[in-house]
Formats: structure tokens, sequence, C-alpha cells
């Protein structure tokens, strides 16, 4: 990591990154005065920051933002877990895929949202009906994922491995595991972003706590600022879940051609 960073070419990217962010600031700060927008449609980047400040100490924000964390977490790992599960059980299994691919494939056509009052109904204004959403997002592109992985192993590798008496858990561990790791990481990126909005999703439907309540408390007092500093909130989230799957990624594909050149 120390050698990536002393990079010259590194270096460069992360200087350009950096100008890049300031020039944003600056757009955002003075850009809606000089279009003549108004600042209770866009407000300038000092505005959303007073307001930062101001829920610090008034809005327990950190406390709300550590509540819709925690959800987001908690939602990832078990629909992370479920989707590994399922794809590798419809992989290895023609006949459990023909019977619940339909199943499966209609709980996604499903809208999401749709699910979240049915979940507030049956559980209250707690933390399940957020979690349960969550899960249902980030389930989906896991198990198809980890399912095109197991379905592309070369069946001649597999059959190599039965006539040296391979067992069917060494076959798993061995050959079928490691080929899915590279899609299941894939799979658990996109999944990392989606499970901040299935967090949100619950929250906007009900709850007195979270960055969704929160937001819906702004836009309901017009508080325009506030919104901006929710939506901050839960984009630092989604950034900060998102690149604790790229070290971890990094760390357990290491073996990969890319990430060794990388590293070395």
């Amino acid at each position: 990591m120390g050698s990536e960073l002393s990079n010259p070419a590194t270096q460069r990217m992360m200087i350009g990154s950096f100008l890049l962010a300031i020039v944003f600031l600056a757009v955002w700060e003075w850009g809606p005065a000089a279009f003549g927008i108004p600042q209770f449609i866009i407000p300038p980047a000092s505005k959303v920051w007073d307001e930062f400040l101001r829920m610090l100490t008034r809005d327990r924000l950190m406390f709300h933002t550590g509540i819709t964390a925690m959800q987001v977490v908690v939602g990832f790992v078990l629909g992370m877990i479920l989707g590994m599960l399922v794809g590798f059980l419809l992989g290895m299994s023609p006949t459990a895929e023909f019977v619940l691919s339909p199943y499966i494939l209609a709980l996604q056509i499903a809208p999401k949202v749709a699910f979240a009052p049915l979940f507030v109904i049956w559980f209250g204004y707690t933390v399940y009906p957020k979690i349960l959403v969550a899960i249902l997002i980030v389930f989906f592109p896991i198990m198809i994922n980890v399912l095109g992985a197991v379905r592309a192993i070369d069946p001649d590798i597999v059959r190599l491995a039965r006539s040296f008496n391979a067992s069917k858990l060494q076959i798993f561990w061995k050959i079928e595991f490691p080929a899915s790791l590279p899609p299941f990481f894939a799979g658990l990126r996109i999944a990392a972003t989606l499970a901040v909005i299935g967090v949100v999703v619950g929250e906007l439907v009900g709850g007195n706590q979270g960055l969704g309540y929160l937001l819906t408390f702004g836009e309901g007092a017009g508080n325009t600022p506030m919104v901006f500093v929710t939506i901050i909130m839960l984009t630092v989230i989604g950034i900060l879940l998102y690149g604790a799957i790229v070290l971890i990624e990094n760390r357990v594909l290491h073996w990969l051609p890319g990430r060794a050149r990388r590293a070395s």
C-alpha cells in the first residue's frame, strides 16, 4: 500500500482528485448565486456546513447516523450471507434452480418500496423493517453473481478432480468457492451501495430515528441545507462500506494477476 502511494502516477491522480474537489466546492459555493438560483433550492456550501454544525449539537446528527449505519451493516451482512448461500445452492443443484428461480425472480421484480409499508405493519416502527428491505435489495446481485460464477466453472476441471477421488466438499472448497470469489466481490460492491438505499427507504416509510427520519423532517420543514447534510452523511456511509469491501477484496484476491502487479 505504501509503495502504491509513493508511485508518481498515483500521486498525480490524488492531486488531480483533490483539485477537482476544490473546484466542485467553489462552484457549489458561488455558482447558484451567479446563476440566480435561490438558496432555498440550492444552498451554498457554507450554509450546508453551518447546518451540519448546528445538527451536530441540536439534532443528534451522529446518533442518527450511527443508527442508519448499524442498520446498513446488518442488512448488508445478512443479505450477503443469504445471497451467497442461495447462489451456491442454485449453482450446484439444477433441480433447486428450476424449482426456486421463478419465485426468486418474482421477489426481485416486485418493487422493494412496496414491501416497506408491509414490514412496518408486521414489525412496527422498529429496526426490522429497514433491515429487511436492505436484505431484499442486497440479496439479488450477490446471488446472481455467485450463481453465474458456479455455472461458468469448466466441467472438465470438476471431472478431473473427481477422477482423483475428490469429495464434494473438496471440489467445493478447492474449485467452486475460489472461482466464485471475484464475481462475489463484484456483487458486494454493488450491494454496498444498494444497502444504503434499502435502509433509507425503510426509514422514510416510518420511524423516528436514522438519517431517513432527518431527511423527511428536513423536507417537511423546507430546510434544504438539512436535506443536503443528510444526503452527504448517507453518501459517506456508502463510501465507507464500499471502501471496506475494496480493502477486503484486495486482501483476499491478492493472487489475481492485476492485483499482484499493483502490489509489486
